[in-house]
């Protein structure tokens, strides 16, 4: 189909020069979204259009937003502003401006205003102008029933975490962005950029051979309070994550007992209480613990404050990982950065298997300072500053802590049938623990009308 004449109006024209001089944040640009918006713009700028071309590139920039999960383009710009890493961010993250780097705040401030001309882009004027130039019937149609933005600005406080949501309040209720520009200078100093200002949560994984970081969308909730029966334990955790916020020494922390007893859920609650003082986690699969140092590499120079939680640790014999693993917590030059914690839990005490067979010499292959080597073993647990132990309840603390679950529930049921049934519970299922009673309330709340 052949080109038409097309007169791109001010503000078209003006969006696509200001995208195409953005500075600082030009990585921006290789966004598939707004990468999407700007080779719109350039194609409608040119002067001869034809509608196949329009129709694609249109449509194929607004699948691109809504796959991301927006309907306004000024919202997902903004995102994308605050969670961005460059030369700008990264040094308002080290809380520093000098000499030269005022001319970089300068021009991210201008950057700013130039994405603030592209977000407010009116595609109800575009289709407008678009109409004036296709004017057969069938052509004027398909411009017609190109889907709409949300132009109405839709910002609610309760729709981001608290800690991002003042931020993202200064920009939409500011007439000229690069006003913001010591607000979000201030936001990057507190919670960092890029991925670490996104999210609280972390799984360290590999992807084609490589490994990264992965935020998690949706991390467990779970809060300090809803862990009943464990508050002494709780609070040794507690204790030491403040001091390492704090900035004074802080320990690395080994939680091991038996299974149910809220092990992980205690490391989950102390991130979900702490991570607005720029507390962040990043959970390490025990496969993956030869990758220590190049963690440490990735995360030594930021400003917030990282938990490395390895879950369920124990190792067989002769395993990679134990090596990697110790000299992390030995504190090696490679592996010493005062930002950086292990919080490890375990079902055992003692985190390398032992055998009978490594207890007394069966032949005459075998090291001779064999006992050196199980004391070695053995001692892995001792590397960790603060062991804390976690102990299946007994009969009355068991019984406590399904009442108190019961109550913060709000569960309307007589004391005497609600323990009765508890009982019963944890002997047909999985015996005493703070798991069992809540997988008891959880039962118990879903069938309530029955008692």
């Amino acid at each position: 189909m052949k080109n038409i004449n097309f007169q791109a109006d001010f503000d078209i024209k003006y969006a696509k020069l200001a995208l195409d001089s953005i500075s600082i944040y030009r990585n921006l640009l290789q966004d598939k979204v707004i990468g999407s918006l700007k080779n719109f713009l350039d194609y409608i700028d040119r002067g001869e259009v034809n509608i196949e071309s329009i129709a694609n590139l249109y449509n194929g920039f607004f699948f691109n937003l809504t796959e991301s999960g927006y309907f306004s383009l000024k919202n997902y710009i903004i995102d994308k502003i605050i969670f961005s890493e460059n030369y700008f961010s990264l040094s308002a993250e080290r809380g520093s401006f000098k000499g030269n780097e005022n001319m970089i705040k300068d021009a991210a401030a201008k950057d700013l205003e130039k994405f603030q001309c592209a977000a407010e882009l009116s595609f109800f004027n575009i289709r407008g102008q678009l109409l004036k130039c296709f004017d057969k019937d069938l052509f004027k149609k398909i411009i017609e029933e190109f889907p709409q933005l949300e132009m109405e600005d839709d910002f609610k406080e309760e729709n981001y975490p608290r800690h991002i949501s003042s931020i993202e309040k200064s920009f939409h209720c500011s007439s000229k962005w690069s006003k913001c520009i010591d607000d979000l200078a201030e936001f990057h100093n507190v919670y960092g950029c890029g991925i670490f200002a996104n999210y609280r949560a972390f799984v360290w994984e590999h992807i084609d051979g490589k490994g990264c970081f992965k935020g998690i969308e949706d991390p467990d909730p779970i809060e300090l309070s809803d862990l009943i029966g464990y508050e002494k334990e709780h609070l040794i955790v507690e204790k030491n994550t403040i001091q390492f916020l704090e900035g004074f020494p802080a320990n690395n922390v080994l939680i091991h007992g038996d299974r149910g007893t809220g092990k992980s859920s205690t490391v989950k609650a102390i991130l979900n209480k702490y991570y607005t003082r720029g507390l962040r986690m990043v959970e390490l699969p025990k496969a993956y613990l030869e990758d220590f140092p190049e963690i440490i590499r990735k995360l030594k120079n930021k400003s917030e404050k990282f938990i490395i939680f390895v879950d369920d640790l124990v190792f067989s014999d002769n395993e990679e990982s134990y090596t990697a693993l110790k000299s992390m917590l030995e504190g090696g030059f490679e592996n010493k950065s005062s930002n950086i914690l292990i919080y490890a839990t375990s079902n055992r005490r003692h985190l390398v298997k032992e055998y009978f067979s490594e207890r007394g010499a069966s032949d005459f292959d075998e090291e001779v300072h064999r006992e050196d080597s199980v004391q070695e073993k053995l001692s892995l647990a001792d590397r960790f500053g603060i062991n804390v132990v976690f102990i299946s309840p007994d009969k009355v603390k068991y019984l406590q802590i399904v009442e108190g679950i019961a109550k913060k529930r709000k569960l309307n049921i007589d004391r005497e049938r609600l323990y009765s049934e508890a009982l019963k519970w944890e002997r047909w299922y999985n015996g005493r623990s703070a798991r069992t009673a809540r997988q008891f309330v959880d039962w118990i709340e879903g069938c309530q009308e029955k008692f």
